[in-house]
């Protein structure tokens, strides 16, 4: 349907303005009266956790084994210094708050994860290379959000990509996918490297073997089928996934959102051409397709130091001088594309890792796990840029003010998707619980 603006001459437009007045309204009236666009987020997971000191809260003043060897620099906002590392970034603070007092009280990668994920802390702390399961089955945001949201057309409302988070040896993060909800509810996770000169998405294109008219033969097949067990009772009659798999594969939309050589070269290049960059603007693509979350987790770099991951327990300098580059090129890139776009402010961007890093520079040059004070980063979605809520000691140590929690970020989360902090999901015993016991950081809003 056109807009109203589409389908109006100038003289209609003005005569339509006069009528407005004299009906008392106002052209933003006019203006909300119009159908909203979704509501929707998109996750940027730094696995490994980045430094709070090099990023958003830097401690010029501190003595050098604190400060680190990266200098602050100034940003768009006054009295707001991040990182050396984050030039591009730092133009774009307008739009970002900067949450400067998380805190997990967990040390270890997976356990401090899954209560970043879930909002639950994992039972018990300072568990490494946890692995999913009871009691620590809480479902993800992402989980919580396909639960809760209306899938929009072929798509779920909740994608991860480019692939799930895992310690050393593939031991997969608790806290990823649907947990006690169901394999019903998981995001769906899409392992790919869009940065591949040949990237397509695995299983989303038919078999050279089946053309249209077979595949479409096949899916009235399944139809009848499953008319037919329903008739009979049986539960398993409708197979989600296997109806999700028919639609996707049935959808011109689907197929467009994943063909990112229809984007301009220039704006390729913007991102970055990295798996990361590329995930970052495929994740764009997909919001624009309707998918109400989105989870992008960084990927290892091969050649950078501590095996191109965030965790810089080695030469911290170095490591970041690798990592945080094409980081400020992806992360301004997505603010200013989804400005140009008019989708920030319907989009919620959260820059986040699973902790920050230790005040102290270590023995190896480099910072150890620290979940006692962290930073995260929220722009869109409502969220009021140029804004700083929270703070740390004059180490980067511990928290100061602004005191968070994951479950805190969380109901921010699902406040700025639109979901009430109170919406209740089911749990193992058949009881309603709320999604999240946390508070909405309204301070930001």
């Amino acid at each position: 349907m056109l807009s109203i603006a589409e389908n109006c001459s100038r003289r209609e437009w003005l005569r339509i303005g006069g009528l407005c007045g004299t009906l008392g309204l106002t052209m933003p009236a006019l203006r909300a009266a119009s159908p909203k666009r979704h509501k929707s987020c998109i996750v940027l997971f730094f696995l490994g956790a980045p430094p709070q000191h090099e990023t958003w809260d830097p401690k010029p003043d501190a003595p050098a084994e604190i400060r680190g060897d990266l200098k602050p620099i100034a940003s768009a906002t006054p009295g707001l210094f991040v990182g050396e590392l984050m030039p591009r970034t730092a133009k774009l603070t307008n739009q970002i708050a900067v949450l400067r007092g998380m805190q997990t009280l967990d040390n270890a990668h997976s356990s401090s994860g899954y209560f970043m994920t879930t909002g639950i802390p994992h039972a018990p702390k300072q568990v490494e290379n946890a692995k999913p399961g009871a009691p620590n089955d809480w479902p993800s945001a992402g989980a919580i959000v396909r639960k809760l949201v209306k899938q929009n057309g072929a798509f779920p409302s909740a994608v991860t990509l480019p692939e799930t988070p895992a310690n050393d040896g593939n031991i997969l993060w608790p806290g990823q996918d649907a947990g006690f909800l169901g394999r019903t509810a998981d995001p769906w996770l899409l392992s790919c490297d869009p940065n591949s000169p040949k990237f397509e998405v695995p299983g989303l294109a038919l078999p050279p073997e089946v053309p249209g008219v077979r595949f479409d033969g096949r899916r009235s097949l399944k139809e009848t089928m499953d008319a037919h067990l329903a008739k009979l009772g049986d539960a398993n009659a409708h197979d989600a996934r296997t109806q999700q798999a028919f639609d996707l594969l049935s959808s011109p939309a689907s197929r467009k959102a994943f063909d990112l050589s229809s984007e301009p070269v220039n704006v390729r290049d913007r991102y970055g051409r990295s798996r990361f960059g590329q995930s970052v603007l495929l994740a764009r693509r997909l919001i624009e397709a309707g998918v109400s979350l989105v989870r992008v987790n960084w990927t290892r770099l091969e050649g950078a130091p501590n095996s191109g991951h965030w965790d810089t327990h080695t030469k911290n300098t170095e490591g970041l001088k690798a990592l945080m580059p094409i980081m400020d090129r992806a992360y301004s890139a997505l603010l200013e594309d989804l400005s140009q776009r008019g989708l920030l402010d319907d989009t919620l961007v959260v820059w986040m890792g699973e902790f920050g890093r230790t005040p102290k520079i270590n023995g190896n040059a480099g910072r150890d796990h620290w979940g006692q004070v962290f930073s995260v980063a929220l722009s869109g979605g409502g969220v009021r840029g140029g804004t700083v809520y929270g703070s740390s000691d004059s180490i980067g140590g511990y928290p100061k003010d602004g005191h968070l929690r994951p479950q805190d970020l969380l109901a921010t989360i699902y406040h700025s998707l639109g979901i009430p902090k109170d919406s209740e999901i089911i749990d193992p015993q058949g009881r309603p619980i709320p999604i999240t016991r946390g508070d909405v950081v309204h301070q930001i809003f």
